[in-house]
């Protein structure tokens, strides 16, 4: 597992707004800005996995019809 895949994904999304704002600034060499954008890109593919994998484990609860949980059941598409 690398170092990035280690990270939740509100450690990973902070990691990314910072880098995007070095890279914003227009202060780093145009190496660091390569390795900024590199890395800025694997965070990106990181976030977005964990968001796909939020996303199937969300399940929607069903109501009873006096409006009371009664369970959960998968989401649409399982």
């Amino acid at each position: 597992m690398t170092e990035i895949e280690k990270l939740s994904f509100e450690d990973a999304m902070r990691e990314l707004e910072a880098t995007v704002g070095k890279l914003e600034t227009g202060e780093a060499t145009l190496e660091e800005s390569i390795a900024l954008y590199e890395r800025g890109a694997k965070l990106r593919k990181h976030c977005e996995k964990r968001l796909r994998e939020a996303e199937e484990r969300v399940e929607k609860i069903t109501l009873s019809a006096n409006g009371q949980p009664t369970g959960t059941e998968p989401v649409e598409g399982q």
